[in-house]
């Protein structure tokens, strides 16, 4: 069942993904005299959708189910291991949720306290959702992705995103 999931999805998501790429092309390439467009990011987002989806597809094919999970319940050191090799997870709803209600608030004060600060807080709770605990790695890594994306678009791309709020002396 799994390996028709996968096949399903990696078509759906190549079908995004040439979408997002042919809708970038109608987009204009510049705005406010930034060097960087409104076209630059989905045209980004579809080509990483595309070889995403090509590689999801890639590995459907490569590997039979059946011996994937053979394989699995092999390596299972004790019977509660083989236990839960077979049994699929169940999907968690509760942290889905959790970070879908986040992705909202974090679009809505998007304005007001900017792209390093909102960007950093919704990584860092969003990493805290999917893995408790790691407090220190999930700052770290919070902190690098919001600053080193903000500082690489604006400083370096010369784009423009939602800075510091004012009430922060930068």
């Amino acid at each position: 069942m799994m390996k028709r999931f996968d096949t399903w999805a990696s078509l759906v998501f190549l079908l995004i993904g040439i979408a997002f790429v042919v809708g970038s092309t109608q987009l204009s390439t510049s705005a406010f005299g930034s060097s960087v467009g409104p076209d630059i990011f989905p045209m980004g987002l579809g080509s990483i959708l595309i070889l995403l989806s090509a590689r999801l597809m890639f590995e459907t094919f490569k590997a039979p189910v059946a011996a994937k999970q053979q394989a699995h319940v092999e390596s299972a050191a004790t019977a509660e291991e083989e236990d839960e090799a077979i049994v699929p997870s169940k999907p968690n709803y509760k942290g889905f949720f959790l970070i879908f209600g986040a992705a909202f608030l974090y679009a809505f004060f998007l304005e007001d306290i900017g792209y390093p600060i909102g960007t950093f807080l919704f990584l860092l709770f969003a990493f805290q959702v999917m893995e408790r605990g790691k407090w220190l790695v999930s700052t770290i890594i919070a902190a690098a992705f919001s600053l080193g994306i903000y500082f690489v678009f604006v400083k370096i791309l010369q784009g423009t995103l939602p800075g510091f709020p004012s009430f922060i002396p930068l």
